[in-house]
């Protein structure tokens, strides 16, 4: 046919997007506070400013964003990887722990295949899973908010291939403790890829969750996934990364999207791992703020499993909730529902943490 022919031929059906992606669920972020008194407690997020070391780095590469990237991330990956005490080659970098993510499932997932993970975890996990045309899996809490590993053993099949463990979860703060994930890596097939989730892990308790390196060193289909997006504070900045065998790092490197992490973001992640202490200095005080918060509602009648995240999880029945969430807006504090789940709300400072306990204990049970 000709361009002619093309051009006066009648209106033909429009491109359309693929199944999968018309049938998926919206990522829903957490809101944006809007003025000086909002209390923004949605997205936990840190509370601090960048460490003043990241905020420098920052300004030091600013004048040469003309230029690309190192797509490798080679200053990055060497700094982690002395960090870590595993080698530049066994870890992948991406744009925040989710970014990783995308680059596991990709890699690993043919259509038709299948991931495990527990629900209600993060929201982004059956939407990638989706997008990359693989069957998601998800397995119920079990009645204390954490993950029911016997049902997720349970549930592979010969298509499984990976796994996802959030510890703590989000969004209910819940750890998985070391014993448990060994045993579970004992019972599952080693060819299915075991995602041991560790966003918040720098904010969990010592001995609380697992030791996900060493488990990592005994069993080669473990892959830890981490952010710097949380206590380290560059949400805004995206970086992320996954520790992996050599050669699951390397396909997680080739399924990257080119130059999809910025030079700002891995000099800021650098800087922020030389600035260590001072990170933990700041996770202390939201750690002693967590628990003074649960006291509180303890007290109040209010019935929480320990968060070990920056975060606390109210499991709250629609009615609850929604009750819950008109107080809070009527109140300037913004935080995070789950419908038919509960309330998830960030631990803050002190100030905003106390407007928080005034809204609950108008609600205690």
């Amino acid at each position: 046919m000709t361009l002619t022919q093309l051009q006066s031929a009648p209106a033909a059906a429009r491109p359309t997007l693929r199944g999968a992606v018309t049938g998926l669920p919206s990522y829903v972020p957490g809101r944006r506070s809007a003025g000086m008194d909002i209390a923004a407690l949605a997205s936990n997020e840190s509370h601090y400013e960048p460490l003043p070391a990241a905020i420098a780095a920052v300004a030091g590469a600013a004048g040469a964003m003309n230029r690309y990237p190192d797509m490798a991330a080679v200053e990055l990956r060497e700094r982690l990887a002395r960090h870590l005490g595993v080698t530049a080659g066994e870890i992948a970098v991406g744009p925040g722990s989710v970014g990783v993510l995308q680059q596991i499932i990709t890699g690993l997932c043919d259509a038709g295949d299948e991931v495990i993970f527990a629900w209600r975890s993060f929201e982004a996990y059956p939407i990638l899973v989706e997008l990359a045309g693989a069957r998601p899996v998800r397995i119920p809490l079990d009645h204390l908010e954490g993950h029911d590993l016997d049902a997720m053993a349970a549930a592979v099949t010969d298509r499984t291939k990976v796994i996802l463990l959030c510890t703590p979860n989000n969004p209910t703060g819940v750890p998985i403790s070391h014993d448990r994930i060994e045993a579970f890596l004992r019972a599952v097939r080693s060819d299915i890829l075991v995602v041991i989730d560790e966003a918040y892990v720098e904010y969990a308790d010592a001995g609380s969750g697992p030791d996900s390196l060493a488990l990592y060193r005994e069993y080669p289909n473990v892959c830890i996934l981490r952010t710097f997006s949380k206590a380290y504070g560059l949400a805004g900045l995206r970086v992320g990364y996954a520790v992996a065998a050599p050669e699951i790092a390397e396909g997680l490197r080739r399924t990257a999207l080119p130059f999809s992490v910025s030079a700002l973001a891995q000099k800021a992640a650098v800087a922020s791992l030389d600035a260590g202490e001072e990170m933990e200095a700041r996770v202390a005080v939201v750690k002693q703020e967590r628990a003074r918060m649960s006291r509180e509602l303890a007290a109040r009648g209010w019935k929480l499993q320990p968060s070990q995240g920056n975060f606390l999880w109210i499991r709250a029945d629609d009615e609850l909730r929604t009750r819950l969430m008109e107080a809070f807006d009527g109140a300037g504090i913004m935080v995070r529902a789950y419908q038919g789940d509960g309330v998830r709300i960030t631990v803050a400072d002190a100030a905003a943490n106390d407007r928080v306990l005034r809204i609950l204990a108008a609600h205690a049970a």
